[in-house]
């Protein structure tokens, strides 16, 4: 990927989109979060929808209640937002029947007949009533329906705010139907320039498309948005408020079925195609829909020089310098320019360069064209991107199998290592128990009386069966204690705790009778057989 793609990517502004309901109107916006506040919202609503900031509410804000100072990227907003305005203070529209007519007249086209003194020539141009002159739209401004004759002379100095005496350059007057029905190109006027149209008596110069050398992309974009609208109306494209780069990682660098192409549209007023270019095409309604269906659309103004040495060094590095050199060796008379851009997988290209001096039909046939070359690139892309996802998607599955291969080896190991762990300890408890019984038993075993002989008189001669056959023989003298007894027989392995010794008739256990009681008082002399068996 080249510097410049790289450099795109790394941003990554977030943008989000309002929805904005007044009245039965509805207003789409798209504002850059990190840069925008809603003041930003305010500004661009009071231009479309006419409505004072002062006297605007706007509500919808999930946290309540903001200022216009607040910045949206502290408000954590969805992509996709709805408010509404509210405007206590303003007063509806006050009959249907003004509305319709109103709107009646909004709908009629007006034709103007401009004279070119100096030329001695006149220029037909046709207009529907919802476009503006100013800031007053066609049907509101009082100019005669269905045609009004306009002039236009040259002014000998930006300077002179009156014209000079006997000299109008207003020449009100009704012409006939039949006068005049082609549309005429407004190049063939022949100025230069630094030449301007006056119409009707205000000379007074409208205000640039964009602060010159403005250093904030957003606030210039802000400001373009709102210049646009009121000069050519509320139906224009959806422009991108942003920097190119934002616009850029809006188009190209999403998910390959959200990608658009970019629209570029690089205005310039002192080219005399501007004021047509924009009411005539660019703010036709099969236009704005066909952009806002495709397109992102991204406008910049390059009348002063600043601004437009700030664009070059912005298409350099984002498409190249075929692009900045296509954009500076356009003349005047050219423009506006709208680039059409497509991302592809290495670098941007530049589909197509539409100046100002083409029609409605060729424009959208342009944009049309340039669509179905994309259409074509984006299903690969869609294509590629589906087959790259189930590759991930098989090899995201294997590694969880191979995980959870991994996951059941360990837990397999440790319970054979805590098995064996068990098993070593209970082996070395037993053997501590075995060490311990075999120390008690030769204690026992050592604290044992000597037996008697066999000549001694009051000889007790017993004889103890174990559970294993064996028989245990061995003399006490009847004075014996029975803990005598049941020391011998521990001391050979058979603890009384575990084991009982009975007799075999009366069957009797021995091991229940008092330990310091005499052989002789057990009833065990002279002699008798016992047997031991395991206590339950």
């Amino acid at each position: 990927m080249p510097p410049s793609s790289r450099h795109i990517v790394e941003r990554q502004p977030r943008m989000i989109n309002f929805t904005v309901e007044y009245r039965q109107r509805s207003v789409s916006l798209v504002l850059e979060e990190a840069h925008s506040t809603v003041g930003n919202i305010k500004e661009i609503l009071g231009t479309q929808l006419g409505v004072p900031v002062s006297k605007m509410q706007l509500k919808g804000w999930k946290n309540g209640d903001v200022s216009d100072s607040t910045m949206l990227k502290t408000l954590h907003l969805p992509k996709n937002n709805s408010l509404y305005v509210l405007t206590p203070d303003i007063a509806a529209t006050a009959s249907t029947s003004n509305n319709s007519a109103l709107q009646e007249s909004l709908n009629q086209n007006f034709l103007l007949v401009i004279t070119h003194r100096e030329a001695q020539r006149d220029y037909n141009l046709n207009f529907p009533g919802f476009r503006t002159i100013q800031e007053m739209t066609l049907a509101l401004s009082g100019i005669s329906f269905p045609c009004h004759h306009l002039s236009v002379c040259r002014r000998s100095s930006p300077a002179i705010a009156q014209e000079p005496p006997g000299e109008e350059c207003a020449d009100v007057m009704m012409i006939s139907d039949s006068e005049g029905e082609d549309f005429e190109d407004p190049s063939e006027f022949g100025m230069d320039d630094s030449e301007l149209f006056g119409m009707s008596s205000s000379n007074c110069p409208r205000s640039p498309m964009m602060p010159e050398n403005s250093q904030n992309d957003t606030d210039a974009l802000l400001h373009f948005t709102d210049e646009f609208s009121s000069r050519y109306g509320e139906t224009h494209p959806m422009f991108f408020i942003g920097s190119l780069d934002a616009a850029s990682q809006e188009a190209f660098y999403g998910k390959a079925r959200d990608r658009k192409l970019l629209a570029i549209y690089l205005h310039n007023d002192d080219s005399v195609l501007s004021n047509v270019f924009c009411s005539q095409l660019l703010c036709a309604d099969s236009i704005v829909s066909y952009l806002s269906q495709n397109f992102v659309t991204w406008a910049w103004d390059v009348t002063e020089d600043a601004n437009k040495s700030k664009l070059l060094t912005v298409c350099s590095r984002n498409f190249g310098n075929v692009v900045a050199r296509t954009v500076r060796t356009n003349k005047t008379d050219q423009f506006p320019l709208l680039l059409i851009v497509m991302g592809k997988r290495t670098s941007n290209e530049v589909l197509n360069v539409i100046q100002g001096n083409t029609t409605l039909d060729e424009l959208l046939m342009k944009l049309m064209g340039a669509v179905e070359i994309f259409t074509a690139q984006q299903q690969e892309d869609i294509k590629d991107e589906d087959e790259r996802e189930a590759r991930e998607m098989v090899k995201k599955e294997q590694d969880e199998a191979y995980r959870l291969s991994l996951e059941a080896d360990r837990k397999k190991r440790e319970e054979q290592e805590k098995k064996e762990a068990e098993l070593v300890r209970l082996e070395q408890m037993k053997k501590e128990q075995e060490e311990e019984k075999e120390a008690l038993r030769l204690s026992l075993e050592q604290g044992l009386p000597p037996e008697p002989d066999q000549e001694a008189g009051d000889i007790c001669t017993l004889r103890i069966r174990t559970p294993s056959g064996e028989f245990l023989e061995r003399r006490f003298l009847s004075t014996c204690k029975l803990q005598v007894l049941f020391d011998f027989v521990a001391s050979k392995g058979y603890p009384s705790e575990e084991y009982k010794l009975l007799t075999t008739f009366p069957r009797r256990n021995v091991t229940d009778l008092d330990p310091g009681s005499t052989l002789l008082e057990a009833k065990l002399f002279p002699q008798e057989t016992l047997f031991l068996g395991a206590k339950e």
